[in-house]
């Protein structure tokens, strides 16, 4: 009986993991949905380029930065139907997986929340999402997972040109 148990625990175990990973993936291959997906190999490939220059300091911040990180997901749309099945999404998926609100802007039309699943110290990252509800305007749903400091974000947001960097940036000087 024991091994049973066991064997039911190792089996359903990853599956729980999984699902949490790949809350957002329905959003992929839907035509009206702009897609970015980066994973762990391609983090520790741009990790893995030398670096020569003026600004080498700034940029191996940069390069170490991205070793730390696991998974940066971002799904962007425009199309009404497909922005409230994310804004749906994001509701089911802070039921299951507890996030702290770390700050929400209201702006422009845009109602925009960024959440945070802390590390071991209080401005250590393992998760932060964000939600970007652009109501007429475009919705944006962004992951990022690994083991960084919220502190690093800006230099994240600034180097990779991404959605809603300018709110992130305000959300890791506030922290």
């Amino acid at each position: 009986m024991k091994n049973l148990i066991l064997a039911l625990l190792f089996t359903f175990i990853p599956a729980l993991f999984y699902a949490q990973v790949t809350a957002f993936d329905k959003f992929e291959d839907k035509t009206g949905v702009e897609t970015v997906i980066v994973n762990k190999k391609m983090f520790q490939l741009m990790g893995s380029v030398r670096t020569d220059g003026k600004d080498k300091a700034d940029y191996q911040q940069y390069l170490d930065l991205i070793k730390k990180l696991d998974y940066l997901k971002v799904y962007r749309t425009t199309n009404a139907k497909y922005s409230a099945d994310m804004k749906a999404t994001v509701a089911t998926y802070l039921k299951s997986n507890p996030l702290e609100e770390l700050m929400r802007i209201n702006e422009g039309g845009r109602n925009i929340k960024i959440y945070v699943k802390s590390g071991k110290s209080a401005s250590q990252v393992r998760e932060l999402l964000m939600f970007m509800d652009g109501g007429k305007m475009e919705t944006v749903v962004m992951s990022l997972t690994g083991n960084f400091d919220l502190s690093e974000i800006s230099l994240l947001t600034d180097k990779m040109n991404l959605p809603g960097g300018n709110e992130l940036n305000k959300a890791s000087k506030k922290k």
